[in-house]
């Protein structure tokens, strides 16, 4: 996982971040994780390579968001176009379903137009643009966020 989010950070605008994780930050994530009940999902192959994973998080720190999350999909550079990112899409999906999340949000570089795409064609609707919400690699970088809406909970409450 280090080596893919690495990659990106190093060499995309998937992450907004400018120095590579360490293997202690990923402790931190993982524990994060674990403490919110929220999913890691990885895609291997025969030989058990991570080729890609997906998760979700807080989507902001305050209580009325709790039915909403803000889920994140890499796949390791060689794979990609492969459709790992789509079905890992869907697993997260499918995930955030079953804990009663009710909207999934994905916040995607507004010029990364294959991203964006497969959230569209799996439901995902365009909800908004930050212009020049970041700056990296000597540019602005504009932020879309696409959001899925979905049927759950069944009974959400307030509190």
């Amino acid at each position: 996982m280090l080596a893919i989010f690495n990659e990106a950070i190093a060499n995309s605008t998937a992450l907004y971040d400018y120095k590579p994780r360490t293997p202690e930050s990923m402790v931190t994530w993982f524990a994060t994780k674990r403490a919110n009940n929220f999913p890691v999902i990885g895609l291997e192959d025969d030989a058990g390579k991570l080729l890609g994973f997906a998760s979700y998080g807080t989507f902001r720190a305050f209580p009325a968001y709790k039915y909403t999350v803000e889920h994140s999909v890499y796949v390791e550079k060689s794979c990609r176009g492969q459709g790992l990112g789509r079905k890992l899409l869907e697993a997260i999906v499918t995930k955030a379903e079953g804990q009663g999340m009710h909207v999934v949000v994905g916040a995607i570089d507004l010029n990364n137009s294959a991203s964006i795409e497969l959230h569209k064609r799996l439901g995902f609707e365009h909800c908004g643009t930050i212009k020049q919400a970041a700056f990296k690699f000597g540019r602005w970088l504009d932020l879309a966020f696409l959001q899925k809406t979905l049927t759950t909970p069944l009974q959400p409450v307030d509190g």
